[in-house]
């Protein structure tokens, strides 16, 4: 297995990635989600200056740093998995316990959820996730439990404790034998994609020609991979995932062309420092990606600091996707990116829609 430092260089799908096709997610999640109280679409910002730095015609941001009130989109997952398992349930039992594993927001939003809709809620958070971002798991009402290993261990305890009497896994991430509820969260996280298409159209152009998405264990970019990759007609985005030095669990795996899992080490990119891809997503990631990179806290730091500059509040997370897209376009340490250019089927009338998955309060970071 190649080092962390060789992993930063892109994998490139072959050209069939954009000719896959899967089938879409159900409609009736969007509509789930217009029923909420405090629903609203994210916004789609516009931002020439990257665009004229990129050397592409139009890129937008779709900026997640308020979704139903928290600073980062998860949401969308969790309460669409937790009404779909709510639903099953018999209407006269007695509260149950939601558990889950977390960075930091899937386990805010699980417990948010569970508070509105009088349940109980447990979160165990592995080590390297903020204080702060502990602390406002906690304020949600749940038990938080903090784990003195990685996130690939937290999720092994969770699935443990699931196991006591009126509890409930409801885990973002995907092994053999436990998909449903994982497929339900990623069902959810379609509504981001759905609000892109419409937002793009309200400017009066016909879908991005290219989507980077932050990735952990891979659920957001799976939904972004079937929202764009169930569509029958129209010409078919690039989507590139863009990870963490320090837990390049996707590019590894699509280097060997196996899922595989990483040994993860530090990162500011706390959300996205996962070891090992959701067996879920992995085959809708293998297929539909077009590209994969792994990029250095410094370059997100920087892609953060540049969003604020330019109106958008991005965590490191989120700044991700514009780090990642300047390491594949040449923009950073003077590499020449005409060969992903082309790869990726970018020109200068192209437009780019990066998604920024959380705001800087999701997952406060304090330099050493």
């Amino acid at each position: 297995m190649p080092q962390n430092a060789s992993l930063r260089s892109p994998w490139f799908a072959p050209p069939a990635a954009r000719a896959w096709r899967c089938d879409p997610a159900p409609a009736e999640v969007r509509r789930f989600h217009a029923s909420l109280p405090g629903y609203a679409p994210t916004p789609l910002t516009e931002l020439p200056p990257l665009a004229a730095e990129l050397g592409i015609g139009r890129v937008f941001v779709k900026d997640e740093s308020r979704r139903l009130g928290l600073p980062a989109f998860k949401a969308l997952g969790a309460s669409w998995a937790v009404h779909r398992l709510l639903a099953e349930r018999d209407e006269h039992g007695g509260p149950v316990t939601l558990v889950t594993a977390t960075d930091g927001n899937h386990g805010r939003a699980l417990a948010r959820t569970a508070r509105l809709l009088g349940q109980r809620a447990r979160v165990l958070v592995p080590r390297g996730v903020h204080p702060l971002a502990v602390a406002a798991i906690a304020a949600e009402g749940a038990e938080v439990t903090e784990v003195p290993g990685s996130y690939d261990e937290a999720v092994r305890l969770a699935a443990e404790a699931a196991a006591a009497p009126d509890a409930v896994l409801v885990q973002d991430t995907a092994w053999p034998g436990y998909e449903r509820v994982p497929g339900w969260i990623v069902e959810g996280y379609s509504t981001l994609s759905a609000e892109i298409d419409e937002q793009l159209a309200a400017a009066g152009i016909d879908g991005p020609g290219l989507v980077a998405v932050p990735v952990g264990v891979g659920s957001l970019a799976q939904s972004v991979v079937t929202h764009y990759r169930s569509r029958r007609s129209g010409n078919p985005p690039a989507l590139v995932a863009v990870e963490p030095e320090a837990a390049p669990c996707v590019l590894a795996s699509l280097i060997r062309g196996a899922p595989v899992s990483v040994a993860t080490g530090e990162t500011t990119m706390a959300g996205l420092n996962c070891g090992t891809p959701s067996s879920l997503a992995w085959p809708f990631l293998r297929s539909g990606l077009d590209a994969a990179v792994a990029v250095r806290d410094a370059d997100s730091a920087r892609a953060a600091a540049d969003l604020a500059a330019l109106g958008v509040r991005s965590g490191p997370c989120g700044a991700a996707a514009l780090a990642g897209l300047r390491a594949l376009l040449g923009c950073e340490d003077g590499e020449d990116g005409a060969e992903h250019r082309a790869a990726l089927g970018l020109g200068p009338g192209s437009v780019a829609v990066l998604l920024s998955t959380e705001g800087p309060d999701a997952n406060p970071y304090a330099e050493p």
